[in-house]
């Protein structure tokens, strides 16, 4: 039996899921400049779970912590 793989990158509502909101609460920090904009895969808009985790966790996508 093969182990599932975690996600690279996720839509919206699973990129939400992550960050424990509601898809529309995501979009509009990304509106916002609060949270990143998607990298554009394709014709699809995904989020990198690791950029994510990284921010959630306080520090900016550069590495730095965030200044609240």
């Amino acid at each position: 039996v093969m182990a599932r793989l975690a996600p690279l990158f996720v839509n919206d509502r699973n990129a939400a899921a992550l960050l424990d909101m509601k898809p529309a609460e995501f979009r509009g920090l990304v509106d916002e400049g609060v949270l990143p904009k998607p990298t554009k895969i394709g014709d699809f808009e995904r989020w990198d779970v690791e950029q994510l985790q990284s921010i959630a966790r306080g520090y900016a996508a550069e590495g730095g912590p965030i200044q609240w």
